[in-house]
């Protein structure tokens, strides 16, 4: 829970009294390598800390797979727009290992929000970050091309790509695997 604590302390102060209520609040659970944490059609209900492990987000796509991100230690999970209207999701979140994570329920972050003096502050900048990178993400795939798209993935990932299957990096460029071999070996052949 340390590296919960740590994480949501860059984003506010916290007292020794909150300190509590969050270890109060949140929960730790264990999955298991490919079992999904949401799926498609069911409400989002919890928001998660990822303490150990990887996760990715996928949907379907005229019958195929596409990965649309990917989440490791220190980062959270959450279909936000599945979990804030509480609507069915249309995404997947599965783990690509065995992943340790802390969560908290809709009704137990409301909580967060009242009794953590700087609670809602940690909301609005934890929703502000999930706006940018949101847009970022839309933006390439928009207008770049899948090897830009390959790059800034390496650049981005830096220090998860080796533990993520090719296939899953090849749908999240947005091309087959074949395709992605030729693209990393004409940027290893650049450099």
């Amino acid at each position: 829970m340390e590296l919960l604590i740590e994480n949501i302390r860059t984003y506010i102060p916290l007292s020794a009294a909150d300190e509590n209520i969050i270890r109060e609040l949140f929960h730790k659970k264990v999955i298991h390598k490919d079992e999904h944490l949401l799926e498609a059609g069911h409400v989002c209900r919890r928001l998660i800390f990822i303490e150990k492990g990887l996760v990715r987000y996928y949907l379907f796509n005229n019958g195929e797979e596409q990965t649309h991100y990917f989440n490791k230690e220190g980062e959270w999970v959450c279909d936000y727009q599945s979990f804030l209207p509480k609507v069915p999701a249309t995404v997947y979140i599965q783990a690509l290992e065995d992943t340790t994570i802390w969560t908290i329920s809709y009704d137990d972050l409301q909580t967060f929000y009242q009794e953590i003096k700087y609670g809602e502050r940690f909301g609005r900048l934890g929703i502000e970050q999930v706006f940018i990178d949101i847009i970022r993400q839309m933006g390439s795939l928009y207008a770049d091309k899948p090897g830009l798209r390959y790059e800034k993935f390496t650049q981005a990932y830096f220090d998860i790509a080796q533990r993520i299957p090719q296939y899953y990096i090849a749908s999240y460029v947005g091309v087959k695997p074949q395709s992605l071999s030729r693209i990393r070996k004409r940027n290893s052949t650049q450099f």
